[in-house]
């Protein structure tokens, strides 16, 4: 039998990574302030940026998909872990909503939009799996800059994570 992997696990999942970001973020908030490195493309100068980005994404995905204009959280300070998780709720939120709401006959249609300088065609299955999997791969940006400016948290694979039961730690 096969078993099917769902937007709401992906949800489920990156909410705990959410959730477990914020209690370290709490502890560390000078971390926010850390230099993303000298070789990005010039718009996430700092960890705050990153985290900025994969709330303000999520929250404009889930706009352009419910045809919403869209909400700009450049103004969110990137330093503020308050601010910056807030927004990651109402992200949350609005995508959860688009979830539970799209029409199943919808999912698999092409739109279209602009974003940046790309012209993008996809369907909004696609996009919503994007949206998740960017949070996720992000996260281990995150991590990766903070390790190496000696800042370490613990492991956030999905195998550890309460998604589908699980233990992790150490023998």
């Amino acid at each position: 039998m096969r078993q099917g992997f769902s937007f709401d696990d992906l949800m489920d999942y990156t909410s705990w990574q959410r959730t477990t970001w914020r209690t370290w973020f709490d502890a560390h908030p000078d971390a926010l302030k850390l230099s993303a490195g000298p070789n990005g493309d010039g718009r996430f100068t700092t960890v705050g940026d990153l985290v900025r980005h994969i709330f303000s994404a999520e929250l404009r995905y889930a706009q352009r998909l419910a045809g919403q204009p869209l909400s700009d959280l450049t103004t969110i300070a990137s330093d503020d872990v308050d601010a910056l998780f807030k927004a990651g709720d109402e992200g949350r939120l609005a995508l959860k909503q688009l979830v539970a709401s799209y029409p199943e006959a919808d999912w698999d249609s092409p739109r279209e939009f602009k974003i940046l300088t790309f012209q993008v065609t996809a369907s909004p299955k696609k996009i919503v799996g994007h949206t998740l999997m960017h949070e996720i791969r992000h996260w281990a940006q995150i991590a990766t800059i903070c390790r190496m400016n000696g800042l370490t948290m613990e492991f956030q694979d999905f195998l550890g994570s309460p998604v589908w039961g699980a233990s992790f730690r150490p023998a």
